[in-house]
């Protein structure tokens, strides 16, 4: 798991990137065999319970599909604002769509 700020901001600002409705995702290499992630999550999304009610989804998500993951790579997981009041199978199959786009690349 991704805590660190500056390598947030680092995968951010020059990381690259693919997006859909609900779910921005950064990705870059990380130079050796490990697969990380980080969830983030505007504050303007609502209060913290609610926060984190989302982050615990997009957590099983991540979980449920772990094979999808390029091994070596950092991945930052932003929430948009467009989850909100979404079922766990519509956030799973926009997650999954996500990540086939990467995988084509």
């Amino acid at each position: 798991m991704i805590k660190d700020q500056n390598i947030f901001n680092k995968l951010i600002n020059k990381g690259k990137y693919k997006k859909n409705k609900y779910f921005v995702i950064y990705y870059s290499s990380n130079n050796n065999d490990k697969t990380n992630f980080g969830i983030a999550i505007s504050k303007k999304y609502g209060k913290a319970v609610k926060r984190n009610n989302i982050k615990r989804k997009v957590r099983n998500i991540i979980d449920n599909n772990r094979n999808m993951f390029q091994k070596g790579f950092n991945y930052i997981i932003m929430v948009r604002k467009d989850c909100d009041n979404r079922t766990y199978n519509e956030l799973n199959d926009s997650f999954v769509a996500v990540m086939k786009e990467l995988g084509e690349l």
